[in-house]
């Protein structure tokens, strides 16, 4: 591969230090020297003075678990955002483990479309042919996995509302110990998805005790990030605690208009609280006041029973209507019921899969139901998820920009983009521009955070998080994993309004010393990622 010379950029470390004037040397893979390498006889030199050179970004809460294997232009709004790695398998949903059926895998894939998008039944289905099968196909960005909690449960399970029993704790701890065994860099949990939240803090702390043996990590969807996450934070630090591993607080917000400017305080609290007395416990944001997910997650747990394909059977009935017209409207202790909480109002249709209904893409199930005669938006919500067989994607409207900074400015935050990847024409923002919106608004406009801190939160932090060494930091010795950038053109241009367009301003991107973007164009599709594992 020979060498490449950087020369004359503004150097970000990606451990939060102010940026320096210098040059980077690549040599194959590496990063052979950061500073003023004279007399190297660089077999190429790039000049590229008054930019920005840094780590690429590392995003470790992403869900494209699948397309590595279906898309063959995945990697193309990854790379334009500067994103070099990703971490896969959160929020309780990964590809593997998964049921051995063809009807059990069917109902999975179906279950998770909304987010890792159309699955074929093709794929693998535990978590060493995983690897296998991603060692075999061109990467390209590197790629890191987890399993999640929720595949281990529908595997185990299924979709039961019924505690584990001995047996079947002692099968979703084997299948996580396999995990941590071959590599996997920690295990996610999705306490407000289905079927883990029928799941106790008992039953998570027992089958999570491989991750606390081998030293990773685990990140979480919190059971609640409306009313009840004061609570739900409570639980997953006791979790942990009990696991004896570490925590990170996947996408950490406050839902619910009711809720904003207060419970993420009492919630930073207990974090602090844990930190101190000597928890591992972080957290992650992305820069955005809407969400994203399956319209299945407004399904109170108590009208699905355990059972979601009867449960979508039953939506397609007036009496199915009605008592999912009845259970949706009334709160719960234990489970976050966003129709109360948020409203229709402020829910956003995303992502459809059948023509009859993508005229009312981008509208809010509201607007929908009125627009096209739905008695109300109950009527249509069921209608959908009975006929889309649960793959309708949505976009929550949950959150107040005070309290993203506030969570921003937390000195062991994280930014994420969180991007599902539901067949959709109007995905959420975030898919193409969360890395880019950072730079642009958090730092030039907003004044937040500093370049090097902003940079740190999207590298060398979230790369330590995980434990991918030699990853998201730029000194000698580590992978050349390497973005170049104008600040002034470095930019994101996804809107929830116009939600996919690419980012642009990327003016150098190399992966594991290999040029993969020059001036915004994707190198002849380059595939320079590899697969990363947990030593």
């Amino acid at each position: 591969m020979g060498t490449i010379l950087l020369k004359n950029g503004i150097v970000y470390d990606g451990l939060g230090n102010p940026g320096k004037a210098g040059d980077v040397l690549i040599k194959d893979d590496k990063i052979e020297k950061v500073g003023s390498p004279e007399g190297t006889g660089a077999d190429q030199v790039i000049d590229v003075e008054g930019k920005v050179i840094c780590p690429g970004f590392v995003d470790i809460h992403r869900h494209c678990d699948a397309k590595p294997f279906n898309d063959p232009a995945f990697g193309k709004r990854e790379l334009a955002q500067g994103i070099t790695t990703t971490v896969v398998g959160n929020c309780g949903i990964s590809l593997t483990p998964c049921p051995e059926t063809d009807a059990g895998a069917r109902e999975m894939y179906d279950f998770d479309e909304a987010v890792l998008g159309p699955m074929e039944l093709g794929l693998p289905r535990t978590y060493g042919d995983y690897l296998e099968a991603l060692e075999k196909t061109p990467l390209a960005v590197n790629f890191a996995t987890m399993i999640g909690t929720g595949a281990v449960k529908i595997t185990v399970k299924a979709f039961a509302d019924t505690p584990y029993t001995q047996e079947e704790l002692d099968a979703a701890r084997a299948l996580i110990e396999d995990a941590m065994k071959r590599g996997a860099v920690g295990v996610s949990l999705g306490i407000m998805y289905l079927p883990e939240c029928y799941s106790s803090t008992d039953e998570f702390a027992y089958i999570l005790e491989p991750v606390g043996k081998y030293g990773r990590v685990i990140a979480t969807h919190i059971r609640g990030e409306g009313d009840s996450l004061v609570e739900s934070v409570k639980e997953v630090i006791e979790i942990a605690k009990k696991a004896g591993c570490a925590l990170e607080i996947s996408h950490f917000k406050s839902c619910g208009v009711h809720n904003w400017k207060k419970q993420i305080h009492e919630a930073i609290a207990l974090i602090e609280k844990a930190r101190s007395e000597g928890q591992d416990v972080t957290c992650d944001f992305y820069p955005y006041e809407g969400g994203s997910t399956a319209l299945t997650t407004m399904l109170p747990p108590v009208f699905v029973a355990g059972d979601m394909t009867k449960a979508l059977e039953r939506l397609g009935t007036p009496e199915g209507v009605e008592a999912f017209r009845e259970s949706s409207r009334r709160p719960y202790d234990d489970w976050d019921n966003f129709c109360v909480t948020l409203g229709w109002e402020r829910i956003i249709i995303s992502g459809v899969t059948k023509d009859k209904f993508k005229p009312m893409l981008g509208m809010t199930v509201t607007e929908a139901a009125g627009k096209f005669g739905y008695t109300d938006a109950e009527a249509l919500a069921a209608e959908l998820m009975h006929e889309e067989n649960g793959k309708t994607a949505i976009i929550n409207m949950s959150m107040c920009q005070e309290d993203i900074d506030t969570v921003a400015k937390l000195p062991y935050s994280n930014v994420i983009s969180d991007a599902i990847y539901a067949a959709t024409d109007t995905p959420h923002p975030r898919m193409y521009g969360a890395f880019p919106k950072v730079i642009r608004e958090y730092v030039g406009e907003r004044g937040l955070y500093t370049m090097e801190e902003a940079i740190h939160k999207m590298t060398g932090l979230p790369a330590a998080r995980m434990k991918l060494a030699g990853r998201g930091v730029l000194k000698e010795g580590s992978y050349a994993d390497i973005l170049v950038f104008d600040p002034k053109r470095f930019r994101d241009h996804a809107t929830f309004q116009n939600p996919a367009q690419m980012a642009a301003g990327v003016d150098y991107l190399f992966v594991n010393g290999k040029l993969t973007i020059r001036q915004d164009e994707w190198v002849e599709e380059a595939h320079n990622g590899v697969l990363l594992t947990a030593e």
